[in-house]
């Protein structure tokens, strides 16, 4: 089930840091020092405000920024993640360097594991040793209950095949924690890769089939590549759709252990429950019913030896990227080249760092808060969702299709926002957890196993309130319905979404829309299904959920003709929750930025351009991207957050406030006939 509704997904790579510098060890990659002024020189002196503004702020930039081999995108926000990843280089290798006696556990997780993701010898000469006794037990499968164990044993390290187990929130309850089964066991990114006719999808399907085999033989497995993909099609036919997905009501159903068992019958989930150490589960909810209705067919209707390719495939390409040399230079050239269209693999220390980042990126935050996060930062940043805040709930207040019980209850939401900045008031505790200077894989399974561990000790408990779902170094935000927090770690909190030295109309447009997007997405499409409590519950009179689905329905319309290449344009019901964000980020953001101005002089011209023009030119900067059209097309089928010229362009061509700065006219095309207006 949706957790949180992120503002830049698509965009970056997660980036986390370590432990404490030893100055012995030398800066092995330089940080580049970031240049905070806002450069003309970036722009399209030949483009029109009023006709492109994203090429009219970025075009220049875009020229000199193309996409580097290693990268299936560059943005304007790459240089932030370029010197994230060198302060985590430098703290990675101080860790991993230092003397045993002189580390502490976390230097020493972080250093171990870091040190055998470097260690492409060791890597290479344990060849797939740790996989073995997996592969064994898959080759002795002879009966429904011996595949079913396997399945049990895949899931207590993490991997969901065919299907996902783990806790969730309950949606109508929303202080438990309960287990959740839901839909899983794809090799590629969704459902609809595996029916989409189009030339182009039929031949990412044929070259799947020669990757899965390219693999088998790689690794020396025997397998039937054909038998992979029936299996997947199978379970791809009965999975949701993207779209689908963000229905939260089509997905809460929860029912006793005793439903499902008779729901899948061909499955023993009494054994499978013991094998996950949870007593006395007497309810689970069931994301996708019907999806799991099919697994239980096919668990007896698809030959083991079909199940037992299946099975060998699914433990290879999730561990590819921790094998030898050959297997993950090919699982690279299919994921990223064939998928993204990225030229080269990054440098393999870059790798390592992104590695040890998402496996055990918390380990790494407290070093991070230290370096980039000084107290000033978190009390501006909390000034600034104050201020952001009192203008979202006068609006509401002043909606015209909203009547006051409604109002009412959107104003108690949003009061009642949890709102986290900068890192965790508790960081968790990794001592469980074993990491060793062995063979990389080993200690990507342990990792595995250990948060599957963490994670399912939280079901029949009462939710934990204060765990955040970002590390503290990642550059990007988000909202969680069922929490009703807003999250903005300590990385996004600075240059270029907030810099120091520009002035404030900048900054309201740059953080401040970040700001007013996630405080929105509590009342998008799919977070406005959540009350105060965030529970699924329904706070709108009948009328007013007409009236908000009628505008919603609006911007459903205008992102639906948005194409990246003639015959493929964005779902505009899959991007409707990010872009109602958007529009209602700006909205607020240039509201809250005029309240900042009541009784101080009016700021003058800036760099030739006036606070209100600054405003939009700071919207629009720090969504600067280049991507390659492999990226972009992916991100159309997969991703809820268009492409980020249409995030620049769709929601300021429907505010007034944006064409009054910029004097457009009725009938530029950065002026909508009919123009959207939620929040």
């Amino acid at each position: 089930m949706k957790r949180a509704a992120c503002l830049l997904s698509a965009v970056l790579l997660v980036s986390c840091t370590a432990a404490t510098n030893n100055p012995g060890v030398p800066l092995k990659t330089a940080i580049t020092p970031v240049n905070t002024s806002f450069d003309r020189a970036n722009m399209d002196p030949s483009a029109n405000a009023c006709g492109d503004f994203y090429q009219y702020v970025n075009g220049g930039w875009l020229v000199k920024n193309p996409i580097p081999p290693q990268y299936t995108s560059w943005g304007m926000l790459s240089q932030l993640n370029e010197d994230n990843r060198a302060l985590l280089h430098q703290l990675l290798e101080t860790a991993a360097n230092k003397p045993a006696a002189q580390r502490s556990p976390v230097e020493q997780k972080i250093g171990d594991f870091y040190a055998s993701c470097m260690n492409e010898s060791d890597i290479n000469a344990a060849g797939l040793t740790p996989l073995q006794a997996d592969l064994d037990r898959i080759a002795a499968i002879r009966t429904t209950q011996d595949l079913q164990q396997m399945i049990t044993r895949f899931s207590t390290f993490g991997l969901g095949v065919p299907f996902n187990f783990g806790p969730t929130q309950d949606a109508k309850n929303s202080a438990e924690t309960i287990a959740d089964v839901s839909q899983s066991g794809l090799g590629l990114p969704n459902r609809d890769f595996y029916f989409r006719t189009d030339e182009r999808s039929q031949k990412i399907r044929e070259q799947y089939l020669e990757h899965i085999g390219k693999m088998f033989a790689l690794a020396g497995i025997q397998g039937d590549p054909a038998a992979v993909m029936r299996l997947e099609t199978a379970l791809a036919n009965a999975s949701m759709t993207p779209v689908e997905l963000r229905d939260p009501h089509a997905q809460y159903n929860r029912m006793p252990v005793a439903q499902l068992a008779s729901l899948a019958p061909n499955f023993d989930w009494t054994t499978f429950l013991a094998a996950q150490h949870i007593d006395n589960l007497q309810s689970l909810n069931v994301s996708q019913p019907n999806f799991i209705k099919e697994v239980s067919r096919l668990i007896t209707e698809t030959p083991i030896a079909d199940w037992q390719s299946y099975l060998r495939w699914q433990l290879l390409t999730s561990t590819a990227a921790s094998l030898t040399t050959p297997i993950a230079d090919e699982n690279f050239r299919f994921r990223n080249t064939v998928l993204l269209g990225q030229k080269q693999q990054q440098e393999r220390w870059q790798r390592c760092v992104a590695r040890v980042n998402g496996t055990i990126g918390e380990a790494l935050g407290q070093a991070y808060v230290e370096q980039r996060f000084p107290p000033e930062a978190k009390r501006r940043a909390t000034e600034l969702v104050d201020n952001l805040a009192v203008a979202l709930r006068e609006n509401i207040n002043q909606l015209p299709w909203m009547n006051s019980s409604t109002k009412q209850n959107a104003v108690a939401k949003l009061d009642a926002f949890r709102r986290k900045i900068g890192y965790p008031d508790t960081w968790r505790d990794y001592s469980a957890l074993q990491i060793a200077k062995g063979p990389l894989v080993s200690n990507v399974l342990s990792a595995a196993e250990f948060e599957t561990r963490r994670n399912l000790a939280k079901i029949g408990k009462p939710v934990d309130l204060g765990e955040w779902f970002m590390t503290p170094s990642t550059i990007n935000a988000y909202y969680n319905p069922p929490y009703n927090e807003i999250v903005f770690p300590a990385a996004i909190l600075q240059w270029p979404m907030f810099d120091i030295h520009q002035d404030d109309a900048f900054n309201y447009g740059g953080i401040g829309s970040v700001i007013g997007h996630e405080l929105t997405h509590g009342f998008d499409d799919e977070g406005s299904k959540y009350d105060v409590h965030g529970n699924l519950e329904n706070w709108w009179t009948e009328e007013d959920r007409k009236n908000f689905e009628a505008r919603a329905e609006c911007i459903v319309q205008q992102f639906g003709t948005y194409e990246i290449e003639p015959g493929l344009a964005h779902n505009g019901k899959l991007v409707a929750g990010e872009s109602i964000a958007d529009l209602g980020g700006a909205i607020i953001a240039y509201k809250a930025w005029q309240k900042s101005l009541e009784g101080k002089p009016k700021p003058g011209i800036v760099d030739g351009f006036t606070p209100e023009q600054r405003f939009f030119l700071g919207y629009a900067r720090v969504r600067a991207q280049n991507a390659t059209i492999e990226a972009q097309r992916n991100r159309v089928l997969t991703d809820p957050h268009p492409m980020n010229k249409f995030r620049v362009n769709g929601p300021l061509s429907n505010m007034p406030q944006f064409a009054a700065a910029f004097q457009c006219k009725s009938g530029d095309p950065m002026v909508r006939q009919n123009a959207c207006e939620i929040w």
